[in-house]
């Protein structure tokens, strides 16, 4: 089928089917690349205009696609290019998001073609056609193992090593599995079986990328919830409560309070956003899990007496999440992990200040940076004398989970690789003299 002609104005013209997708996966790209929003943040105004649950879904998965392939992508429109475009010009977004269907989605030619011209209407058109069609015409293939942005490879290559790069690249490539916390780990195997997954811990299975939640049994029930398996890990730390006070801290949207509840915690879970406190009230009603829920900045608020236990989940780069949300990776750098440093130090000095003596405190970020890990527990230790790291029992971390520094367990992207990875994860158990 014959490419539409470049020069042609769709002013006057009716979109190609699919355009709007297409249209608002644009503005997506945009709104992560050159305004650094997070991808599902900038969702809900690019596809404000599209009315079909579908076509919203297509505009994230382009977009999604883009980033986690984005430093290839680019090299090869730089390959059939006089000149570089610059990296925010509408024409570059356009052969990104052009390309990944090509190549990722399998898009008919004669399709992304007709849906990626109306979208420099009035740019640069004749060059837009002209590179994409010379790049179709090659039948190029990406990586199975997608470069990273130079910046973020340098840096993790730096705190850890090449090999953790390598593994980063493979996770980024691809989706990441989907993990279900159990509200019952006694009936592991019973739901691993129902569910034809497979499980790494009690009260966890594993089922392959895609599957679709509201469709699997349980559900409805509220029997399980959506977690992957390395964030469940600080709420294991914490074992059985026995009606003891537990306080779930920066809690939305619910995993760990659920997985406290469930262990027998009297939980009350703190969070600043109301949308997300409205969200973490949704999930225990749809498990049937009790927790009191209350919207408050952990900087001003004191809770009314000292809790046996307190899980702070800090706020964090999010680094150590990227296959599932490869928006931020290029959205963080170093400025943004340092200004996150330093509110984390003064919300673990505060958490332990509600702690009883002899109570314990877990502090988890699902961050790569060992400035919100390693380094962060360091210089707690090095400040406060009454503070000290508790030996972890290997018996409730996963099979191949290891903490290798007491007190302290660390998931890298090479983490349990065969069985599908983890996301990355800093956790640190506590206690108060």
């Amino acid at each position: 089928m014959p490419s539409p002609n470049p020069r042609r104005s769709d002013a006057n013209m009716t979109p190609p089917p699919g355009f709007p997708a297409r249209r608002a996966a644009l503005r997506l790209l945009d709104a992560v690349l050159r305004r650094g929003q997070p991808l599902e943040q900038a969702l809900g105004s690019a596809t404000k205009d599209i009315a079909l649950p579908a076509d919203r879904a297509l505009a994230h998965g382009i977009t999604a696609l883009v980033l986690r392939h984005l430093p290839d992508l680019d090299a090869l429109i730089d390959s059939a290019t006089r000149q570089p475009l610059p990296e925010d010009a509408k024409a570059r977004m356009v052969l990104r998001l052009a390309l990944a269907q090509a190549l990722l989605l399998d898009t008919p030619h004669h399709a992304v073609v007709a849906t990626a011209l109306p979208l420099v209407d009035g740019g640069p058109r004749k060059l837009v056609h002209g590179v994409l069609s010379a790049l179709l015409k090659r039948r190029p293939t990406l990586p199975e193992a997608a470069r990273l942005p130079a910046d973020v490879e340098a840096r993790w290559e730096a705190a850890w090593n090449a090999d953790m790069v390598e593994a980063s690249r493979l996770l980024i490539a691809h989706r990441p599995p989907l993990d279900l916390s159990l509200r019952d780990a006694a009936a592991t195997d019973d739901w691993t079986a129902r569910l034809g997954g497979i499980s790494l811990a009690p009260g966890h299975v594993r089922l392959p990328a895609g599957s679709e939640v509201t469709a699997l049994p349980g559900y409805g029930g509220g029997d399980w919830w959506v977690q992957d398996l390395a964030a469940s890990i600080p709420a294991r730390l914490l074992g059985a409560g026995s009606g003891g006070l537990a306080l779930d801290l920066c809690a939305a949207p619910g995993g760990k309070t659920m997985q406290l509840a469930a262990a027998g915690w009297d939980v009350l879970a703190v969070d600043q956003s109301e949308r997300r406190a409205e969200r973490l009230r949704a999930n225990l009603t749809r498990t049937g899990l009790s927790a009191i829920v209350l919207k408050a900045d952990l900087r001003s608020w004191t809770p009314d007496r000292p809790a046996s236990a307190i899980l702070l989940d800090a706020p964090c780069s999010a680094t150590g999440i990227f296959r599932r949300h490869p928006d931020v990776i290029h959205r963080i750098g170093p400025r943004q992990i340092e200004e996150l440093a330093q509110l984390q130090a003064v919300l673990l000095d505060r958490a332990l200040d509600w702690l009883e003596p002899g109570g314990r405190l877990v502090y988890a970020t699902c961050s790569l940076e060992p400035q919100e890990g390693e380094a962060q527990i360091a210089t707690l230790l090095a400040r406060r004398s009454d503070v000290r790291p508790v030996m972890i029992d290997p018996m409730v971390l996963p099979t191949g989970v290891t903490s290798g520094v007491a007190g302290q367990v660390r998931t890298l992207p090479g983490t349990l690789a065969e069985q599908g990875g983890l996301d990355g994860f800093f956790i640190a158990l506590l206690t108060k003299d």
